[in-house]
């Protein structure tokens, strides 16, 4: 069975496995710290994303790569949005999505969708179920890393949706220390939502 699931990498430049070793340890810090409504969750993603970023563009899941380089911007962003603050009191705190997010949410998964699909019939990348899943990736991704950084409680269900199909992915193309850590992404994700849930009932029996 090790060699079922391992030994794919026998083949894989040296510097891919470590760069995917230290991606995997640095997403998943980033993961329990934003489960946490830590702002550590920012710094730690930017490394995890950046190296992910050139690793799945070698593996062709350009989709992926790119929401990758969006993760990057997006944690910048988030990092900022997060330390806002207004005598001492978080300025953007655990909320609800909003009428307006949620339309603008749906909006945002088809543009990202049409978009991946366009690249990859430009770079003629459609050869495998493969790419189908990574266009729907993609898009849930991109929505829940958006919701994480306007800290909405709701973006923990896209990220539980998009890690469950992504162990299957990744297990698939031969990458097992990702799917591995998408296997613990998706536990981490559900007690990222119930803790979240936790506190922001908290903070509506404060007000």
């Amino acid at each position: 069975m090790f060699d079922y699931f391992f030994a794919q990498y026998h083949d894989y430049p040296v510097h891919e496995v470590w760069l995917e070793l230290v991606g995997v340890f640095f997403g998943l810090c980033s993961v329990w710290y934003a489960k946490k409504d830590n702002i550590l969750v920012f710094p730690t993603g930017l490394i995890s994303t950046s190296i992910y970023a050139y690793l799945l563009w070698q593996w062709s899941l350009l989709g992926d790569s790119m929401i990758n380089v969006y993760y990057f911007i997006m944690s910048i962003y988030g990092w900022y949005h997060w330390t806002r603050k207004k005598d001492d009191v978080d300025e953007f705190p655990i909320s609800l999505m909003t009428k307006k997010e949620k339309a603008m949410a749906a909006i945002l998964f088809i543009i990202t969708v049409v978009f991946v699909v366009l690249v990859y019939l430009y770079f003629n990348k459609f050869t495998s179920w493969y790419s189908y899943l990574d266009t729907i990736l993609t898009g849930l991704f991109f929505v829940g890393m958006w919701l994480m950084a306007k800290r909405k409680i709701e973006n923990w269900i896209f990220w539980i949706v998009g890690d469950l199909l992504s162990i299957p992915l990744y297990l698939a193309k031969g990458y097992t220390f990702t799917s591995l850590q998408y296997i613990v992404f998706t536990i981490i994700a559900v007690y990222g939502y119930l803790e979240w849930k936790k506190i922001l009932n908290n903070n509506s029996q404060q007000l």
